[in-house]
């Protein structure tokens, strides 16, 4: 069995990231690694990449498969069996969604009421931003490799990510299917895994 500790711990984070989460999933993505590579090291970079790629492939909002796998991992890194891991899932899930459960359950009957109110209008206003922001930041921490503790400033592009030209020739066309050609996402992760099945 693995350290209740842990288990407390991982409700917490994952408490506070769902608490302080705006945006969705994928504003999430940059608090999640932020905690649990970087704050506590349970996982690697690649290993978070990993875990993110799946969350995308998997049906359900990104930011909470991505807490699903990410306790899963965690608590299996730690020496737990795999329904212990299952547990950890388990752990990670709840704690993500429990902070949005309570706060809509808190404002919904008040929403209609505050949705003209000028206060409520300007905090959204500056929510907005830092919700684009925060999606941005998610694609760099999947793209480089920041030494967030500013100690040396490291940019240098993960092998991991993009071992190869031909990881960025996909990457560009990724981007091209989906800013001109208005592909959706699904098919290009098909795409992008069927090319990476017969490439690699």
């Amino acid at each position: 069995m693995s350290d209740p500790i842990l288990f407390l711990q991982l409700f917490w984070v994952f408490f506070l990231i769902g608490l302080f989460t705006f945006g969705g999933g994928y504003a999430m993505l940059s608090l999640i690694q932020a905690q649990v590579v970087v704050s506590h090291p349970w996982l690697t970079e690649s290993a978070f990449t990993d875990i993110v790629a799946i969350s995308q492939m998997t049906p359900g909002p990104v930011g909470i498969n991505c807490a699903t796998y990410v306790g899963y991992e965690v608590i299996h890194q730690a020496g737990a069996s795999h329904l212990v891991g299952i547990m950890g899932s388990l752990t990670a899930t709840l704690a993500v969604m429990l902070p949005s459960f309570l706060i809509v359950l808190t404002i919904v009957r008040f929403y209609t009421k505050f949705k003209d109110n000028k206060i409520f209008e300007g905090v959204m206003s500056w929510l907005r931003p830092a919700v684009v922001g925060l999606i941005g930041a998610a694609a760099l921490i999947l793209m480089f490799k920041v030494d967030w503790n500013l100690q040396a400033v490291d940019i240098s592009i993960v092998r991991d990510n993009f071992s190869d030209w031909i990881s960025w020739i996909l990457f560009a066309a990724a981007v091209i299917a989906s800013l001109f050609f208005k592909i959706g996402p699904i098919p290009i992760l098909i795409a992008g895994g069927i090319l990476g099945l017969l490439i690699y």
